[in-house]
């Protein structure tokens, strides 16, 4: 009978233990799926913020400045305008040819003019009307830092 009392409880504690497992483990079960069920909701993402755009006008500022005014003579004999657009000014003309060289391998057509100060100017470009010439001047300054004080010159008769 002894051995029967032992069997029973050997049975009756390996139920209570397999019994207590199955009890973790279902608890584990239920935490890990509020976990997947929390990183689910965390992972979708958020929509995306809309935006709306109102389309804004935008013009150019108008150019202004002042235009010095001299006597000029083309040193090559080329025409100059009455409104040009100077990026240099020498007493040395064999810098002011240099400066010249530089920027026809840039693409321009640059003119070498000479005042009646003996200064020789390097033109840029040159034109017959004053729009224009502010806004090339613009342009260089905004294209060529290195010449960033171009100014414009109204040629005198």
């Amino acid at each position: 009978m002894k051995s029967k009392i032992y069997l029973f409880g050997l049975v009756l504690t390996l139920v209570f233990s397999l019994s207590a497992c199955k009890s973790k483990q279902s608890a584990y079960k239920q935490v890990y799926e509020a976990a997947q069920a929390r990183s689910t909701v965390e992972a979708q993402p958020a929509p995306a913020p809309t935006y709306t755009t109102t389309p804004v006008e935008r013009t150019k500022p108008k150019a202004t400045g002042t235009f010095q005014s001299e006597k000029l003579t083309a040193v090559d004999g080329s025409g100059i305008k009455q409104f040009s657009v100077v990026i240099g000014s020498f007493i040395n003309k064999t810098n002011a040819e240099s400066l010249k060289s530089r920027m026809q391998a840039k693409g321009f057509s640059p003119v070498l003019a000479l005042n009646d100060k003996n200064m020789y100017r390097v033109i840029v470009a040159t034109f017959d009307n004053k729009p224009d010439a502010y806004d090339k001047r613009d342009e260089i300054r905004d294209n060529y830092p290195e010449f960033s004080d171009a100014w414009l010159l109204e040629r005198a008769y």
